[in-house]
């Protein structure tokens, strides 16, 4: 397994994960809810911005690695879930909206190891509709997260739309993602 400042990033980004999710059960007499809040949803914002930062940085020194690849989307992936049910469990996210978002992101994980499987990685290889579904949850979470107005802007509600337009997107790029892959599973199940 190879080691270097990328997979070091990745692996902060997983070590993150319980602190954020921690934060909501220190008792209130240690924080305010709304510094519990801003801590959390900056500490998410940090995070997403290893996720940037590790394949930027891996790029530019030449660092990528099979490892590096498997790494990093299962870091994502469980940074927004534990994300999504902290916000599930403080009301400020439907449990649809959840379990869409979620379901989805296990069924592409399934569906990717399958399609190297059959040598066909390639049509389901990351579409610019995952991109932007990714961008609208990196930015929703951590509104949902600090939930309180900031310099005037109500990021709860601004959360709000992100996190439907992100679950929007993620029904939509699912089934761009299951239609590429249909003739090929059809080629190589038959």
């Amino acid at each position: 397994m190879p080691f270097n400042i990328p997979i070091f990033l990745t692996w902060l980004r997983i070590a993150m994960i319980p602190m954020v999710i921690g934060l909501f059960y220190l008792p209130e007499s240690w924080m305010t809810l709304p510094v519990r809040d801003a801590w959390a949803a900056s500490a998410f914002i940090l995070a997403a911005l290893t996720d940037w930062f590790d394949g930027w940085l891996a790029r530019r020194w030449n660092q990528t690695s099979a490892f590096g690849a498997f790494l990093d989307p299962v870091a994502d992936k469980l940074m927004v879930s534990a994300a999504l049910l902290a916000l599930l469990n403080l009301d400020r996210v439907d449990v649809m909206i959840a379990l869409i978002i979620i379901g989805r992101e296990i069924t592409i994980s399934a569906l990717r190891e399958w399609m190297a499987q059959l040598g066909a990685s390639a049509s389901v290889a990351v579409h610019w509709l995952g991109k932007f579904k990714t961008a609208s949850q990196m930015i929703a979470i951590p509104c949902l997260l600090y939930h309180e107005d900031l310099f005037g802007i109500p990021l709860a509600r601004v959360g709000f739309v992100l996190i439907v337009v992100a679950a929007i997107l993620t029904v939509w790029s699912m089934l761009y993602y299951l239609r590429r892959a249909w003739p090929v599973i059809l080629e190589k199940t038959t």
